[in-house]
């Protein structure tokens, strides 16, 4: 066991995981004051809300509602010419075949959480028949949870299986990780977690999953954006960024926003490699863009 754990320190060893928190604070605030103002223009709001991953992930969800959310993406072109549609619809997986029989924009993803979302806590067999089952109807891409509790006493080991397992099953398809940031006591360890899950497979890391409190923060989000960066500087391979959870108005968009185009730089800023999970902010965008009160998705 200490053999293989050796290995994941290793892999840590070559990035500066000791960070300072009130340090990253100080330096986010920065950041924001000084560059955020520049960034509030009609361009990057219309960016911002192609980088939406509209999201329904309610105990009340039924196939009746997440049919009439994919019929609102399948209008929007038409009610919506001149804006960007949505990156994603983002689902349980039981609906991913609903929507994938029913969406008829391209470039729209069909997104699934998956591996016993939100708390990952299951054996690593169901969380792999999850996956795979979300795969066959249908998903494009998929949301695994970290398992934050075996990260938290040091089973990196573990960890790090189950991502490398899960993307596996995952393939060519998008895999997001997301780490619950605000879990994990603090900026070493979001460090820690960006990197490791990265290491084992990751194509996005993604904040969090909005269940737990705190959810994203722009402090979380700066030190996973730092992680990214130097892990693509070692390594050549590029890995995209998803804030969500609390999202709740234009201004904290802006924020993620900014801080990605600091950190990360302009080859980031696509709706590739940068993502928002939410539902409200995309009408909160639109309003924006139309100058109007709009409640459509």
């Amino acid at each position: 066991m200490e053999e293989q754990r050796s290995k994941y320190d290793q892999a840590l060893a070559v990035y500066n995981t000791q960070l300072d928190d009130k340090a990253v604070s100080a330096e986010v605030r920065r950041i924001i004051e000084e560059k955020l103002p520049q960034n509030n223009t009609k361009e990057v709001l219309r960016f911002l809300l192609g980088s939406v991953e509209l999201t329904t992930l309610k105990p009340t969800d039924t196939e009746e509602s997440v049919l009439a959310l994919t019929e609102k993406v399948n209008r929007f072109a038409n009610d919506f010419p001149h804006l960007p549609h949505p990156a994603s619809i983002c689902v349980y997986p039981c609906f991913a075949q609903i929507i994938s029989q029913s969406l008829e924009v391209d470039g729209v993803e069909v997104a699934c959480v998956s591996g016993n979302f939100p708390s990952s806590q299951a054996l690593i067999e169901v969380k792999v028949a999850e996956t795979a089952l979300a795969l066959k109807d249908g998903a494009t891409e998929i949301d695994i949870v970290m398992s934050v509790g075996k990260f938290l006493i040091g089973d990196y080991e573990t960890v790090c299986d189950e991502i490398d397992e899960l993307k596996e099953v995952c393939g060519e398809r998008k895999m997001k990780v997301i780490l619950e940031s605000g879990l994990l006591g603090g900026s070493s360890n979001v460090k820690k977690a960006s990197l490791l899950a990265m290491y084992a497979g990751a194509d996005y890391i993604k904040t969090s999953t909005g269940k737990e409190k705190p959810a994203a923060t722009p402090e979380s989000a700066y030190v996973m954006c730092q992680a990214i960066r130097e892990y693509y500087e070692k390594t050549g391979r590029q890995v995209g960024f998803k804030a969500a959870g609390g999202l709740n108005s234009v201004a904290d968009a802006l924020i993620y926003y900014t801080i990605a185009k600091e950190v990360l730089g302009r080859k980031w800023l696509t709706n590739e490699w940068f993502r928002l999970g939410t539902s409200r902010l995309a009408n909160l965008l639109i309003n924006e863009l139309e100058g109007r009160q709009v409640d459509y998705f």
